[in-house]
């Protein structure tokens, strides 16, 4: 009997097949109209790339905002499941607004698909990591293959929506992304069947309350502090971060239909479908990855959350770097190879591993208790400036003098706020570890849907 319960410990429980591919659903459509977004604007609308980022900035902003407030509803209002639905189908009306040839449609669509994903992003979260409540010790490796969901739609949606947007229809291009998500509401409505009834229960007020006691009696104020400001501190330097990286959307998205030779074998590939690139890596690379981590780790040679952000911000200006010198032979008129957007694609790709997991991990087990959502609002924050400014910063390609003096721009503020944060760190290093060391024990607190959702 007891090998027999021992043995259930270590399957994963039921709903997980369906909750994967739910989430594969939702993010095909969402990446697959991102890719799409910038291009039809500049080339079906005749939008200049300045307006084109701004709609990018407004849009991509509010995508990581409204989780914040989805998330805030659903805790004192709504069950989980109301919220998942109503945000499923406020992002299906989005992408089906989107296939309409109107402006209005157009700009209605973009709302509700910000607003869709505010409901549907942190309680779909929410309910995946409730399954693990009895199993602990399978969470991290259930979110792992909850992440792989996520970037298997990323691969998928940009080749099938980038296909017929580009060579078809723009608005075909926006519907496939519709079906995506309907096909992702379809499965949650039968698959969520087979979810235990305890998944959608809320947590009692009772329970909050002596979690908050709990980390009030055991932790100094001054301790609490130190962890808002770190939290805080990470936070703010994640904005560079974003604001480099999102350069993939939208400058890049550009660069790459104007400056780049993307004939192979005689087919040109669309130029949206080269936004698979990232996804497709993060599935390649992620488990080797983490298997580095992990070899490190036993040694004790693993870095530090800090140290991972610095690492990121210095990979990340490594591939502005090479885009610099693509832009620079783009200057003289000559279409560039297709491996310079790869080989940037790489270098993105191992900054975004060693920051965006890291990041969200360190927030879900540093942020005290009673000011988890706060916290994790600033993370969501600071995620949204960092989409505002790259939207900004990208309508600006063709106006900072030359292309390589504009990606230039990203690696001087990448490796700028490295050193800086560097310096932070070894400044205040003895109380920074001293908090690490503190916080290692993994907190589990599920209840709160803004929580639950950045564990993933």
């Amino acid at each position: 009997m007891e090998k027999s319960d021992q043995n259930q410990l270590n399957v994963h429980p039921k709903g997980i097949t369906a909750l994967f591919l739910t989430e594969m659903w939702e993010r095909l459509s969402y990446y697959g109209m991102r890719a799409l977004l910038v291009l039809y604007l500049v080339k079906s609308l005749g939008f200049t790339d300045k307006d084109a980022g701004v709609v990018y900035a407004y849009y991509t902003s509010f995508v990581y905002l409204t989780p914040v407030i989805g998330g805030y509803i659903t805790d004192r209002y709504l069950s989980y499941r109301f919220s998942i639905y109503l945000g499923s189908i406020l992002m299906l009306l989005g992408h089906l607004s989107l296939a309409l040839d109107d402006l209005t449609y157009f700009y209605l669509g973009l709302c509700l698909l910000a607003l869709g994903n505010g409901f549907f992003k942190p309680n779909i979260s929410t309910i995946f990591g409730r399954l693990y409540q009895e199993k602990p010790n399978l969470r991290d490796s259930g979110f792992t293959i909850f992440y792989m969901g996520i970037n298997l739609g990323g691969l998928l949606g940009p080749i099938i929506a980038g296909s017929l947007g580009e060579k078809v229809n723009w608005h075909l291009g926006f519907f496939s992304a519709g079906v995506g998500m309907f096909l992702g509401i379809l499965v949650f409505y039968f698959g969520s069947k087979s979810l235990p009834s305890f998944v959608w229960e809320k947590e009692s007020k009772q329970n909050s309350n002596l979690n908050h006691k709990s980390e009030k009696n055991k932790e100094p104020e001054s301790d609490t502090l130190s962890k808002m400001v770190l939290i805080g501190l990470l936070s703010f330097f994640s904005i560079f971060f974003w604001m480099a990286f999102e350069q993939m959307g939208t400058s890049l998205n550009l660069f790459a239909l104007r400056n780049t030779d993307r004939n192979v074998f005689g087919f040109e590939i669309p130029a949206s479908i080269l936004q698979s690139l990232n996804p497709l890596m993060i599935l390649i690379f992620g488990p080797i990855l983490s298997s580095i981590w992990i070899y490190l780790s036993r040694s004790n040679r693993n870095p530090n959350p800090i140290l991972k952000f610095v690492i990121s911000l210095f990979l990340l200006g490594i591939g502005f770097l090479v885009m610099v010198v693509a832009a620079k032979q783009a200057e003289t008129g000559v279409l560039v190879s297709l491996f310079f957007l790869v080989s940037v694609y790489f270098w993105n790709t191992l900054s975004e591993l060693c920051l965006s997991p890291v990041g969200l991990s360190f927030v879900s087990r540093m942020a005290p208790v009673r000011f988890a959502s706060l916290l994790m609002g600033i993370w969501f924050l600071s995620t949204a400036l960092g989409h505002y400014a790259a939207g900004i910063l990208s309508g600006y390609q063709r106006e900072w003098g030359s292309l390589s003096d504009f990606y230039a721009i990203f690696v001087i503020v990448s490796w700028c706020a490295a050193l800086l944060l560097y310096g932070i760190y070894l400044w205040k290093r003895p109380s920074i570890q001293r908090l690490l060391r503190e916080s290692a024990e993994t907190k589990e607190r599920i209840g709160s849907p803004i929580r639950a959702s950045i564990e993933s």
